[in-house]
């Protein structure tokens, strides 16, 4: 289905909303399709298709709110999804602050974000592709890579359409597609996995696929021979694909959600130092090509440019319509969530970094869910690297990091130019001074 068509089915659904007595509504149409295939061992071992079509509709009858969806688009099944909606919100308590984001901000502006590049690979292309992907991963080590959880090919393509009762009407098709893989080493009766993937709007700009095997290959070597390591406070360093999740906590503490409840261990922070000086984030949400550009958020505000941590200093919320009001406060254009939040470098390659740290804890996986909101208190499962004068020793697993989170960013020394470009929050690898490291498990 085309844009037309979707904003068509939006129209439809606001006027059956109002026929029905709704004050106002809101509704979301979309339509979506994508093939992913998967390889083991150089053998085929899934094909599979998805398409995925859906409407939601949200009304308001006063402060009482309903919602409900369908994947059926016929008129008819719109007709009952609206009516179940509206029997929902008859029996809701009244809620002062729901409503539809402020008309007056609605986005006027569409852009071209470039998001819509649809990739025509066929089936067995892009098995050949996982093959040549997973074989290049063994290839680092074919006497210690002998095993392998495989290689995958994904490519989805789709489009959506907003709408609500200010007259605001919007949306664009978007791509999303990936090469991946992951292996298994084995070395003195141990094993170690590890993996590589790469993402993009475009697939012209994803590495090729022999590069994800290889470097999927690589770090899986590399885990090998890990040693033990002596329990205590350390220099730690996040490898840029992790340090995106240093960066999501930030976002979670200083999002509406967290704040209203107050169960958020950055709560008044606003205007105040919550992180080094070196700690610079932007939300840049009308980038070209990247994962979370948008136009407009989830209640149709236009998405605007700005600083979200500016020399360490937290700037602004991550607020939509509802938990603004809740706070007294204005929407910033996030219901939905954040828009391509760039971190700046303090200047030094993933060399230097190592090199910076001295001695210290390279961490490269972390494990389970370890953070409490409320106070930030961090503690996870790791594994990683051993560095001693500037330089990678020696493998280590089983540990635990520990720390807070509060501290954790105000310690924070150094961010590299290694940016992950897989995840809508860029960021290097971030050297955080000091954390508890606890070998074997054990705090």
């Amino acid at each position: 289905m085309d844009l037309d068509s979707l904003k068509q089915i939006t129209q439809d659904v606001l006027k059956l909303a109002k026929n029905a007595g709704a004050s106002s509504a809101e509704t979301e149409t979309s339509y979506g399709s994508g093939q992913n295939v998967s390889v083991r061992l150089g053998e085929t071992e899934t094909i599979e298709y998805n398409r995925d079509k859906g409407v939601s509709v949200t009304v308001y009858f006063g402060q009482q709110k309903g919602n409900a969806s369908t994947s059926d688009l016929s008129l008819a099944a719109l007709k009952d999804t609206v009516e179940a909606a509206c029997n929902i919100a008859k029996y809701t308590a009244k809620d002062e602050f729901c409503g539809l984001a402020d008309a007056a901000l609605m986005a006027t502006d569409f852009p071209d974000l470039d998001l819509n590049h649809p990739w025509h690979i066929s089936v067995d292309d892009a098995l050949e592709m996982a093959k040549r992907c997973e074989a290049a991963a063994m290839d680092v080590d074919r006497k210690r890579i002998s095993n392998s959880e495989g290689a995958g090919v994904s490519n989805s393509d789709g489009v959506f359409a907003y709408a609500n009762s200010h007259g605001f009407v919007g949306g664009y098709a978007s791509t999303r597609h990936s090469i991946s893989c992951s292996v298994i080493a084995c070395e003195d009766e141990t094993m170690q996995r590890d993996y590589w993937y790469t993402s993009a709007r475009d697939f012209a700009d994803m590495e090729s696929a022999e590069l994800v095997g290889k470097i999927a290959g690589e770090r899986t070597i590399r885990r090998l021979g890990a040693k033990p390591m002596q329990t205590g406070n350390y220099s730690v360093l996040f490898e840029a694909a992790l340090a995106t999740g240093l960066i999501s906590s930030l976002i979670s503490a200083i999002s509406g959600g967290s704040l209203y409840r107050k169960s958020s261990f950055l709560l008044d922070s606003l205007g105040k130092p919550i992180a080094s000086s070196l700690l610079n984030i932007d939300e840049l949400p009308h980038i070209k090509k990247a994962n979370a550009s948008s136009p407009f958020d989830g209640e149709g505000v236009a998405t605007k440019s700005r600083k979200l941590v500016q020399n360490g200093v937290l700037q602004g919320y991550v607020l939509g319509s509802y938990s603004a009001r809740k706070l007294g406060m204005q929407t910033t254009g996030n219901a939905g969530g954040s828009h391509n939040l760039i971190v700046q470098s303090t200047g030094q390659n993933f060399a230097e970094l190592l090199k910076k740290m001295g001695t210290g804890l390279l961490v490269t996986e972390v494990l389970g869910h370890g953070l409490n909101m409320v106070t930030g208190d961090y503690s996870r499962g790791a594994a990683g690297f051993w560095v001693e004068n500037g330089a990678i020793s020696h493998a280590v697993e089983e540990i635990t990091i520990a720390g807070n989170m509060a501290d954790m960013l105000k310690n924070i020394v150094a961010i590299g130019t290694d940016v992950n470009k897989n995840s809508s929050k860029q960021t290097g690898s971030i050297l955080i001074e000091q954390m508890t490291v606890a070998a074997g498990g054990q705090e």
